[in-house]
């Protein structure tokens, strides 16, 4: 392979927001601690984010007023909870734009979204002082969020503090807190801390995550959930079968 083909291939994930260009070579955005476009992230680690849905819509029942926060592991979540019977009759409070379009392009009667409103991110988020001040104004049973990386013993964290601040304030107003991640989440860096392990009712990840991290995490939050890939798999080929 040519140096010419490696700066053309580099230069082609960089745009894609998958790496990082630095003198001399490239990194994996995983050390950055900036947030890609959520046009990138709802392409990376598709299969798992569909097992995670899988288990999270099992914590909705009909009728509840859950909120779901930004990211793409969110979307899915909601993609999932939407095509299920658990939706009938839920509002859903999000500071989405992807997850309250998917709601709107339904056109069900069923199901009614309260957005934030806001400043926002390049995930696709709305975050800020008007976001929180909407959020603060609320109640849920449940608040489903993602975030961009698991940090043993710290906690749960995003690159952008404005986000943070959101989701803090999604927590405060939940019954229930429910982290949806993937196991790649736990070898990120991120800035702002949103959630402490102990103000963490569920965390559910995938049967990816390695089990050193799987015993620690277990150790420190009060419910830890591996959702199988296989299961999504057997499903899916069982449903077009």
């Amino acid at each position: 392979m040519s140096a010419m083909t490696i700066r053309r291939d580099i230069a082609e994930l960089a745009d894609k927001g998958l790496l990082k260009r630095v003198h001399g070579g490239a990194v994996t955005t995983s050390t950055l601690l900036s947030e890609p476009l959520f046009s990138v992230k709802s392409q990376m680690d598709i299969g798992l984010k569909d097992a995670i849905a899988q288990e999270a819509i099992k914590y909705v029942a009909p009728g509840d007023v859950i909120a779901i926060g930004g990211g793409t592991t969110a979307y899915v979540f909601a993609q999932h909870l939407l095509e299920s019977q658990q939706s009938s009759g839920i509002t859903i409070l999000t500071n989405s734009i992807p997850v309250a379009e998917l709601v709107q392009a339904l056109e069900s009667k069923d199901v009614e979204v309260i957005v934030t409103g806001g400043v926002i991110t390049r995930s696709n988020s709305l975050v800020g002082p008007i976001a929180d001040k909407v959020v603060a104004s609320l109640r849920v049973n449940t608040v489903f969020l993602g975030t961009h990386s698991v940090s043993i013993p710290r906690g749960f964290l995003m690159p952008n503090s404005l986000e943070a601040a959101t989701d803090m304030a999604m927590m405060d107003i939940a019954d229930r807190a429910i982290v949806l991640t993937d196991h790649t989440k736990w070898s990120c860096t991120s800035l702002s801390l949103f959630a402490r392990f102990d103000q963490v009712d569920t965390v559910i990840t995938d049967d990816g995550l390695d089990p050193d991290s799987a015993a620690k995490t277990k150790d420190l939050v009060k419910e830890l959930v591996l959702a199988h890939q296989s299961e999504i798999i057997e499903e899916s080929e069982q449903t077009h079968g």
